[in-house]
């Protein structure tokens, strides 16, 4: 109160955090929240909250949830996506493509750990609310230069014949992403504990590259 009257706040931006970006800070919040709860089971104020601010911030930086997870997302999950793949159109080598593409994702999610648990709840799932924000913006371009490249090595002998080049993607994806994303329920096992990231990137890579530079066997070879 003063002198009898009440204090009338101002309307407009919320004062910022100090010394933090507090856009980034909502969307590291929301990160989190979102790979360990869902989107669906995170509120604004559950994201506010965790970022040390008021729904207000929320609100003025993004508007509403929707627009939230825009820009998740495009700013953070596309970003990191497009990073991870876009080394591999820098050479026509299948092998080198393979064990880069392999150890970009296992370093991502080291970096990122939201990554797999996020990946697998919300792009993978059946419902997920980020699948149709990241399909339609996905770097098509990269994963098609994998795909012809081993379709081309096929063609050289170079490649086992029986390797589909368009499911490719998903070997590299099931040998890393759902390995990551489960790696607290499998260490509860006593038989697969102690089992490390490096461990995970190792055995991917030793299976697509042996897949993928084998002798081919002819048996599931496409008529010409």
């Amino acid at each position: 109160m003063a002198q009898g009257r009440p204090i009338r706040r101002r309307v407009g931006r919320p004062r910022p955090v100090a010394g933090v970006a507090a856009r980034e800070l909502l969307l590291d919040a929301a990160l989190v929240l979102f790979s360990e709860q869902g989107v669906a089971g995170t509120t604004v104020a559950e994201i506010a909250a965790k970022a040390g601010m008021t729904q207000a911030m929320v609100h003025y930086y993004f508007t509403n949830k929707s627009r939230l997870l825009d820009a998740v997302a495009k700013e953070r999950v596309l970003r990191l996506v497009r990073s991870v793949w876009a080394p591999v159109s820098a050479t026509d080598e299948i092998v080198p493509m393979l064990r880069g593409l392999v150890q970009r994702i296992v370093n991502a999610a080291e970096l990122n750990p939201w990554l797999p648990s996020l990946w697998l709840r919300e792009i993978i799932s059946e419902g997920g609310q980020l699948r149709s924000r990241l399909l339609r913006n996905l770097p098509i371009e990269h994963v098609g230069h994998l795909v012809r490249n081993v379709g081309l090595a096929q063609q050289r002998g170079e490649v086992n014949a029986d390797v589909e080049p368009r499911l490719i993607l998903l070997s590299v994806l099931g040998l890393t992403m759902l390995p990551l994303a489960t790696m607290r329920v499998w260490n509860q096992i006593a038989l697969l504990q102690g089992v490390t990231r490096q461990d995970i990137a190792r055995h991917a890579e030793a299976l697509l590259v042996n897949a993928c530079s084998g002798v081919p066997n002819g048996s599931g070879r496409r008529p010409s």
